[in-house]
């Protein structure tokens, strides 16, 4: 494998950081906040508070995995699964016009929203091919290695 890679896998591996701190964002405010999760919640689905802290505990499960070239299929497999669990909430949010603090109602951004989840599950998606084939992926761990290896000479 050369040691200079293409450009594009190292846009694509910005993107993965990206996308798995904005995921871990996302499911830490689960636990911060879980208001809102649990007011766009389907009233037909039980435990809603419950629901919403399983969400933000995958949602964070999988931001860290993406970042782990071992587990980074796995968990690319599993935010797959878990932007489609959630999609039924972004829904009920949409067609009830469910009002939350801090976020600017209208109706029109909560039906652009919708399609927005296809994005992520496609952007997830990119990251399901075995991480092997991913010349990123080997860069990502070949510095992580590096850096527990400076961390632990200097301990």
């Amino acid at each position: 494998m050369s040691l200079v890679q293409p450009r594009s896998h190292h846009r694509k591996e910005i993107l993965r950081v990206v996308l798995a701190i904005s995921i871990i964002t996302v499911g830490i405010i689960h636990f911060a906040k879980p208001g809102p999760f649990v007011k766009i919640m389907p009233p037909q689905l039980p435990y809603p508070l419950e629901l919403v802290y399983i969400s933000g505990f995958f949602e964070i499960l999988g931001g860290l995995g993406l970042l782990m070239p071992l587990v980074s299929v796995a968990a690319a497999w599993g935010l797959i699964a878990l932007f489609i669990a959630v999609f039924p909430a972004n829904i009920n949010m949409t067609i009830n016009n469910i009002e939350l603090e801090g976020v600017p109602h209208n109706p029109a951004l909560y039906w652009a929203r919708l399609p927005l989840q296809a994005l992520l599950i496609a952007w997830a998606w990119w990251y399901t091919r075995n991480p092997n084939d991913q010349p990123g992926a080997s860069a990502v761990a070949a510095k992580v290695e590096a850096i527990v290896n400076r961390k632990q000479r200097n301990v």
